[in-house]
């Protein structure tokens, strides 16, 4: 079964994006929550190209990735739950919870520290957000996260489907939590009990450096509440908050060269 599912993954994480990013994206047209305010055409070129980029590179210099790495774990029985002979099901529950976990983690940390944020403030020169800015992250970050996460699977352990599901949810909940979509009031307070809704992960990305030092959880809201790092609502309001970075508006930032020279320039937020 693990095998099947090791051989599978790619399949299954492709399916899942382009699904998912199909229903988004079809939900920004329909019931978008803020005007775009950029050239569409512009932005998705380039996003999506980094996506691409992304994914080439991280399939060369792992090409098992998290999931190769739970198989050789529970082949040689490394790691806490394989050592503890945990029921595989709650293995399984606490590692995509501990996985989630150690992404927010992550996440504040690539704020908080200099040499990290050069790389991470790519994401946050995006002039606007919508489901493709869920995907616009550097290559460096990319790999740094990969190894963190392989890192975190050796330790737990993790079981094999467990890992696949994480990262699903990964990609799903990133390209959900940066749509432009207007969700209803009610529902959004009822959703992010539990998962970070657009509304609550776009004030991470207003250019207000206290708003943008909020809300880094991806999946589970849980983690902004209990370190106190929650901001229910930009202080400008959804439609009038300014995206992006204070230093970062010109235009040529949105294009695939520049983003990908960022983490090289000098200015820091």
């Amino acid at each position: 079964m693990n095998v099947l599912i090791a051989d599978n993954e790619a399949l299954i994480r492709i399916g899942f994006f382009f699904c998912i990013f199909f229903l988004m994206a079809l939900w920004e047209m329909i019931a978008p929550r803020r005007p775009l305010r950029q050239s569409k055409i512009v932005r998705w070129f380039n996003n999506l190209a980094v996506t691409s980029l992304n994914t080439f590179i991280v399939s060369i210099i792992f090409p098992t990735a998290a999931v190769g790495i739970a198989i050789i774990s529970e082949k040689q029985k490394w790691g806490i739950f394989n050592a503890a002979s945990v029921p595989r099901y709650m293995a399984g529950i606490v590692t995509v919870v501990l996985l989630d976990l150690t992404i927010y983690a992550q996440h504040v940390c690539f704020h908080k520290i200099g040499i990290f944020w050069r790389l991470h403030r790519m994401h946050h020169t995006d002039l606007d957000i919508d489901v493709t800015t869920g995907a616009r992250f550097h290559p460096m970050e990319i790999i740094l996260s990969m190894g963190i996460k392989m890192i975190v699977v050796l330790i737990l352990g993790a079981p094999v489907w467990s890992v696949v599901v994480f990262e699903v949810l990964l990609n799903t909940t990133s390209m959900f939590n940066h749509g432009n979509v207007f969700l209803n009031e009610k529902i959004d307070s009822l959703l992010r009990v539990v998962v970070v809704t657009p509304d609550m992960h776009r004030v991470h990305h207003s250019v207000i450096i206290k708003e943008t030092d909020s809300n880094f959880g991806f999946n589970l809201s849980w983690w902004d509440r209990l370190f106190r790092t929650y901001r229910a609502q930009p202080a400008s309001g959804h439609e009038a908050m300014i995206v992006g970075l204070a230093n970062y508006r010109d235009r040529k930032w949105l294009t695939l060269p520049w983003m990908l020279a960022i983490p090289f320039f000098e200015r820091i937020r």
